[in-house]
């Protein structure tokens, strides 16, 4: 198994978050990991993607040009990122700031309404957290409970443990919506 993803969207959405959980649960799996990341000139609000590759051999290189899981979470990313998804790859939108239709049919396309979830949680900073959920319900490239880990870890680590809770919630709510998407397609 080797999977290559692309995380994108605006700085201050947490990709690059998303991108080292990610990675820190592959890893907690014994995976082989890359993790790169990419900023625009701006740091918030400018374009921020990453790339992860997890696999079960040895990666060569964690630059890639194409991937079988893209996350655009907004506008500007799908349009950069959505042709990069490999045919039958999954494309993972945040509905709720892109308002149009991906573009090619020959992916699978899971829209995940990450804002409007955050705000139910109580903190529209998890949105990533959702997205991030969602991403181990749509492809199993890592576990939930792995990606949990990985957060407390991360967050313990950095003096925010207060807000576990709501972090491990939002990444099962998102987890539970992809997966349903996926079981419907």
């Amino acid at each position: 198994m080797n999977t290559r993803m692309i995380f994108a969207g605006f700085g201050g959405q947490g990709v690059m978050l998303m991108g080292q959980i990610i990675s820190y649960a592959g890893m907690l799996e014994g995976k082989h990991v890359t993790w790169m990341p990419s900023y625009g000139p701006e740091m918030r609000g400018g374009t921020a993607n990453c790339t992860v590759v997890i696999s079960d051999q040895e990666v060569a290189s964690p630059v890639t040009n194409d991937a079988e899981v893209v996350v655009a979470m907004n506008i500007p990313s799908l349009v950069k990122f959505e042709p990069a998804v490999t045919p039958n790859g999954c494309l993972l939108i945040n509905q709720s700031v892109i308002d149009r239709e991906p573009q090619r049919t020959d992916l699978v396309s899971v829209k995940v309404p990450c804002n409007e979830i955050a705000e139910k949680l109580g903190n529209l900073k998890v949105a990533n957290m959702v997205m991030l959920g969602a991403v181990a319900g749509a492809t199993g490239v890592v576990s939930k409970e792995s990606i949990v880990k990985a957060l407390e870890k991360k967050l313990s680590a950095g003096g925010k443990a207060a807000l576990i809770e709501v972090n491990k919630n939002a990444i099962e709510r998102g987890f539970e919506t992809a997966k349903a998407a996926v079981a419907s397609k």
